[in-house]
């Protein structure tokens, strides 16, 4: 008989914790390895996480809502399904077969003791992005967020943890009266005080959010998760970097005339549309091997440039939000394995079906502005990137064409590229000589590219 942790799995870089949203298995349930087991939403994306061993689903730890640290144990299965309904055997004398139990105590009555041992201030304690990022929007002092009682793994500060924090109107927690001496009371005296906070701020932790007050016509809308979380990021980015636009006009008629001529026939063997996307990524991933320093992310005072040429397209969903899947090393890929990999991303963002590594490992970003019929944009960064291009819409203008028997006036497709990039590491000259290096790609697009 052997009994395995299920613990919460790390679901992409920077992720340092997930909600439980719902579990597809319940206790007593048979579990195949790598059948789903529960669903988990990060900042990222919503996904299920699979079992890594076959057994019992003997005990589950985490309720749903609940916010749960990368690492954490969330579920207990018994993987000999002959014993798993077996009684647990009575403890010994020396307590070794009560050590072999796991019990599932509800959250509500771990509330307490939790609170009880952060009760003193936790220095140097370790605090995910997204907290501080929480702490410092609310204007909660690291002071106060020391004293903060954390149910993570190892006392550490989740996002419920703060946001109920906040939901309690942020009562001082660092000028707690005497906590430290408190603490150090004798066992035998009576009941400390240190408990007292805690238990005061219980009620007013669960307290409803205030509600904005609204008049007759008006409607009110609470925002979705991800619509939470796109805010937030972009309130981030706009914080973290200082962002400059530039912006040049393509000439992309070989390229619609090549689309359409094209398109009938790559529907007919794909079953899948050919679209002017796959076009555009290809240019920005020639033009960032001719700038490997659009490439990059900022740490410190350091710059990290990237090998690999990873580049996020933003999709549409048809809640109204946006995501960005990632096509990985889109340098290697020709046009039609760009083509086939954009439409089988956006096909399964828009059923939610992205996996956490379609996700990451973005290197830049770009996101068709021009599919929405405008012209031109100005893209907030992702971080940690430090550029992003937006395509607009292809539109027909007269232009002057240049010819053997002197400049005509003829009909051509132009564009916009708008680039937004961090002016912290990427100067003027670079950034615009990376968009109209974009810009030469598709001018100079080949109209005999086959696919």
């Amino acid at each position: 008989m052997a009994r395995m942790e299920m613990t919460m799995p790390k679901m992409g870089e920077s992720i340092m914790e997930g909600t439980v949203l719902k579990w597809l298995k319940q206790v007593g349930d048979a579990i195949e390895q790598d059948e789903s087991v529960l669903e988990v939403a990060t900042d990222k994306v919503d996904t299920e996480v699979p079992a890594l061993h076959a057994g019992i689903l003997q005990q589950i730890l985490v309720e749903e809502g609940q916010v749960v640290a990368v690492g954490a144990p969330i579920a207990v299965i018994e993987t000999d399904a002959a014993n798993a309904g077996a009684p647990a055997p009575a403890a010994s004398d020396n307590g070794a077969a009560a050590a072999t139990q796991v019990p599932h105590v509800p959250a509500a009555e771990t509330a307490a003791p939790a609170a009880q041992a952060t009760a003193q201030p936790q220095a140097g304690r370790f605090y995910s992005p997204l907290v501080l990022s929480i702490a410092r929007e609310e204007g909660i002092s690291m002071g106060d967020l020391e004293y903060l009682p954390g149910t993570g793994s190892e006392g550490r500060v989740t996002k419920k943890d703060i946001l109920d924090y906040v939901a309690g109107g942020k009562q001082p927690l660092a000028a707690a009266p005497s906590a430290q001496p408190q603490a150090a009371a004798p066992a035998a005296s009576a009941p400390t005080p240190v408990v007292q906070p805690a238990k005061a701020a219980a009620p007013a932790a669960a307290a409803p959010k205030a509600v904005p007050s609204i008049s007759g016509g008006q409607e009110l809308i609470e925002m979705d998760r991800m619509r939470k979380m796109i805010a937030q990021r972009m309130v981030d980015s706009k914080r973290i970097s200082p962002h400059v636009t530039s912006f040049v006009e393509a000439d992309v008629t070989d390229i619609v005339n090549w689309r359409n001529k094209h398109k009938d026939a790559y529907k007919k063997r794909e079953g899948e549309n050919l679209t002017f996307t796959p076009i555009f990524i290809q240019a920005i991933a020639r033009a960032i091997q001719d700038f490997p320093l659009i490439n990059v992310s900022i740490d410190g005072d350091y710059i990290i440039k990237k090998r690999d040429i990873n580049i996020g397209v933003a999709v549409a969903l048809p809640s109204g939000n946006l995501i960005v899947p990632v096509i990985h090393n889109a340098d290697q890929l020709n046009l039609n394995g760009l083509s086939k990999k954009m439409n089988d991303l956006a096909n399964r963002a828009r059923a939610n079906k992205l996996k956490p590594e379609d996700l990451e490992g973005g290197t830049y970003t770009v996101s068709n502005v021009g599919s929405f019929g405008n012209v031109m944009g100005t893209p907030i960064i992702m971080q940690p990137q430090v550029a992003i291009m937006a395509v607009g819409a292809i539109k027909k203008k007269p232009a002057v064409i240049e010819t053997p028997q002197g400049d005509l006036i003829g009909v051509r497709h132009f564009m916009f590229l708008s680039h937004s990039y961090d002016h912290r590491v990427v100067d003027g000259s670079l950034g615009g000589m990376f968009v109209r290096r974009v810009a030469d790609y598709l001018e100079q697009f080949d109209p005999n590219t086959s696919i």
